[in-house]
């Protein structure tokens, strides 16, 4: 684990923050294996010349996540079948995994420590709440009612809210414009370079957590604000600074 890194020092003005789902709140890779390796299981049941597969290890599967649902399962139908079969498969796996997902859900999936208490200590700042992630909608909703975690957002943004995603910062904007905001009022929580670029190229803030998944890499070599342990840590941070916030 790494050390704290904080390369900007004034937080003044932030008044809404922006929290990623998974890897940043909720541990969800055992959900990811879970529902990739059940689809894999009825694919090959519905395509019998397929013959059998080798199920994926939970670490190929989390190196996938981050990128939507359709970007994960290329990735897995690429690493397991030829590039022939991938593509014609794509249709059928793409609807076993939804089945499968909205089943498994929130049943192999964990609240990060200091999760919980963080996004209250933000909520304690005056500060307006949002959760964008490019997980769809209907594994969104359910997973943070079941986790607890929805009383603190008034906005929610899943994966398929628009017809652009993160590392795209149009979602991160849209917030913006819902609670008439400059998007330098606004700073984003993640654990990924798709969080950190989309908050970049929307001028926001963005701190990172170094427990996520960012793809399989290290989280130190992305271009963020800053590195902190955990929620609570982000919380303290524009605590310090919120003092000043009101007297311009």
């Amino acid at each position: 684990m790494t050390s704290e890194i904080l390369r900007r020092t004034d937080w003044r003005g932030i008044q809404a923050v922006i929290v990623d789902l998974d890897g940043t709140m909720v541990d969800t890779a055992g959900d990811f294996h879970a529902s990739v390796n059940a689809m894999l299981l009825a694919l090959v049941h519905q395509h019998p010349h397929l013959g059998p597969v080798e199920p994926m290890s939970a670490q190929e599967i989390v190196s996938f996540v981050g990128k939507g649902s359709e970007n994960l399962i290329r990735r897995v139908l690429d690493a397991r079948f030829s590039p022939l079969h991938a593509n014609g498969l794509f249709a059928d796996a793409y609807a076993l995994y939804d089945r499968e997902y909205v089943r498994i859900n929130g049943q192999f999936s964990n609240v990060y420590p200091n999760v919980r208490e963080g996004l209250a200590a933000l909520k304690a700042l005056g500060l307006r709440m949002a959760c964008v992630t490019n997980k769809p909608w209907n594994f969104t909703e359910p997973l943070l009612a079941k986790t607890g975690l929805a009383q603190y957002f008034e906005l929610v943004y899943g994966g398929d809210a628009f017809a652009l995603r993160k590392p795209d910062p149009y979602p991160l904007l849209k917030v913006a414009d819902a609670f008439h905001l400059d998007p330098a009022a606004v700073l984003a929580i993640g654990d990924s370079e798709n969080d950190a670029r989309a908050a970049r190229a929307a001028g926001m803030g963005v701190l990172l957590m170094p427990y996520g998944y960012n793809h399989g890499n290290p989280v130190q070599g992305v271009d963020a604000d800053g590195i902190v342990p955990d929620i609570v840590r982000a919380a303290a941070i524009l605590a310090a600074h919120t003092r000043t916030n009101h007297h311009g």
